[in-house]
């Protein structure tokens, strides 16, 4: 579908939606398998909206009958509906340079020679200043080879940049250097490194807050709206209805003063990131955020990275890495200023998100919050652990006194054997887990952080093929990728379930997800969305018109 066509299938379903509204019974959805991410009730058959919230849910006989004669009747013929998802964790960026595909998937990674051969054919087709851009992994980022003067004798008219699938690592070449205005004497940033060679020369490679302070550059408020559109479209096509967005590559206060000029069909939660400089932490324009006066759009919570993953062998772990002995990963910021950001979260009543993937990052972390605040406090702030995946079993009584949300990222449970290289087969066993989290009282969420598709991530919530022992079932990955999301954002009493009072967000699937295969899980996408009652996605015109 081109984007002219889905803007105007939008319009067009937020008329319908007017004419759904306007009908005194409301609409109702019946005949279907009705998922309500409600554990006192998880199933049902209808569901009636009035308004923009749920006002029954249960038997087609007993919510016809509520409905009355004058509601406005979908019959799902046995359709699956489930709550709508709530992506817990995206970064929504704007396009920039041209992308180089030098395989189809950059897992397995793909060597710095194909590297080379996919960017020589790139030159011949973009003039010089085209930034060129392409996704590597570790092997790539570990190979001496890989670094900016080689990519100068290849490209020296092009900005080129080696990104790491994971976020935590760019190799740059001069060009690129140049247009980011970055030299010699530049310092490493608080939390981040610039590489350099023995002679104190720059070699390209960038780490942590290094790279993602270069990826904050100018955008025109075009270019936003643009971005924010399509992510909304493309969320709303996939059943989503919310989206818990980490501000990156978007100005904050450009970001504020584009949305209010936007309408949106998603709901959209913004979550300040600031960045650093070598001098500490760049707190200024996220107050913007806080300003942004748009329907569907909040703004709370503030997010640190505090350590790398294991790909880049950057993940702070107690042990050492399986496959460089006498390497643990680091943290990237002093504990001292970990606990200078947990008290400001405290004194702000705001939550905080912290990106978090070894045990001892987790350990320093949780240690912290308990040093600073009773377990009371912290459960009403609801800490929130980013992709949490060494949270060991030792470490679940002190989350759950803490009420510390785990937000997985299953896209990340697909990382094939890089897994068992780092870590090996018997510490991978407890490693991203989440079936035993959610036994022992820990709330998990889910997010993408990704690929967006959440029937993509439910397919690999479901198989864990990274662990598979902790899987979750079908209905537990739903609900954790609704109720668990909401609860994530302090929003569980509006969303997250198809109960009477909550929101009217709910996406009706072409596949019964609790049914099919795994393998087909990924071709599932929604044929009617609805957010607080108004239709925002109807491709085959579900919704009759009167």
């Amino acid at each position: 579908m081109t984007p002219r066509s889905v803007v105007g299938s939008a319009v067009i379903a937020i008329a319908l939606a007017a004419c759904v509204r306007s009908e005194p019974g409301g609409l109702v959805l019946h005949n279907g398998k009705v998922f309500t991410a409600d554990t006192l009730a998880p199933w049902a058959e209808a569901v009636l909206i009035r308004g923009e919230r749920v006002v029954a849910v249960g038997s087609d006989a007993d919510v016809l009958s509520e409905a009355g004669a004058g509601a406005l009747r979908i019959d799902l013929a046995g359709r699956t509906v489930v709550p709508g998802f709530n992506d817990a964790h995206d970064h929504i960026g704007v396009p920039h340079g041209v992308w180089v595909v030098s395989v189809p998937d950059p897992v397995p990674e793909p060597s710095y020679a194909l590297v080379r051969d996919s960017l020589r054919a790139a030159i011949a087709r973009y003039p010089p200043g085209t930034w060129l851009r392409v996704a590597v992994g570790e092997r790539v980022l570990s190979d001496g080879a890989a670094r900016r003067w080689s990519l100068d004798s290849l490209a020296p008219d092009h900005p080129v940049a080696l990104e790491a699938w994971s976020g935590h690592g760019t190799i740059y070449n001069d060009a690129a250097l140049r247009d980011l205005d970055v030299d010699e004497g530049a310092g490493d940033p608080l939390g981040g490194r610039f590489d350099r060679d023995g002679s104190g020369r720059l070699t390209g490679l960038v780490e942590e807050y290094a790279r993602w302070n270069l990826a904050l550059r100018p955008v025109t408020d075009s270019a936003i709206s643009a971005a924010l559109r399509a992510r909304g479209h493309e969320a709303v096509a996939l059943g989503i209805t919310s989206i818990q967005n980490m501000v990156t590559g978007m100005p904050p206060g450009a970001l504020a003063r584009v949305l209010p000029r936007l309408a949106l069909p998603v709901r959209l939660r913004l979550i300040s990131m600031p960045l650093t400089t070598a001098e500490g932490r760049a707190m200024g324009g996220w107050e913007a955020l806080a300003t942004v006066q748009s329907p569907g759009v909040t703004a709370s919570g503030i997010k640190w990275i505090l350590d790398g993953t294991p790909v880049e062998r950057l993940a702070l772990m107690r042990r050492p890495y399986s496959d460089r002995p006498g390497w643990h990963g680091r943290l990237n910021f002093p504990p001292d200023t970990l606990r200078a950001m947990l008290g400001e979260a405290l004194a702000a009543q705001q939550q905080p998100m912290l990106h978090v993937v070894g045990d001892s990052a987790i350990a320093v972390a949780l240690e912290l919050m308990a040093e600073l605040a009773p377990d009371s406090t912290w459960r009403r702030l609801r800490p929130r652990l980013e992709h949490g995946d060494g949270l060991s079993p030792d470490q679940y009584d002190l989350a759950r006194r803490l009420g510390a949300i785990v937000v997985q990222n299953p896209s990340h449970f697909a990382l094939g054997p890089v897994m068992t290289e780092r870590l090996g087969a018997t510490r991978q066993s407890s490693f991203q887990s989440m079936r035993t989290p959610l036994a022992n009282g820990i709330a998990v969420a889910i997010g993408s952080d990704g690929p967006l598709s959440p029937f993509l991530n439910l397919m690999l919530a479901t198989i864990h093929p990274n662990n598979p022992p902790e899987a979750l079932t079908m209905e537990q990955a739903v609900r954790a990728y609704t109720w668990g999301s909401a609860f994530a954002e302090h929003a569980e009493a509006d969303k997250g379930r198809l109960a009477p009072g909550q929101l009217a967000d709910l996406a009706v699937l072409t596949q019964d997800v609790f049914t099919v295969p795994p393998s087909a899980l990924p071709a599932t996408a929604s044929v009617l969305t609805i957010l607080g009652g108004t239709v925002v996605h109807d491709p085959t015109g579900m919704v009759p018109v009167r």
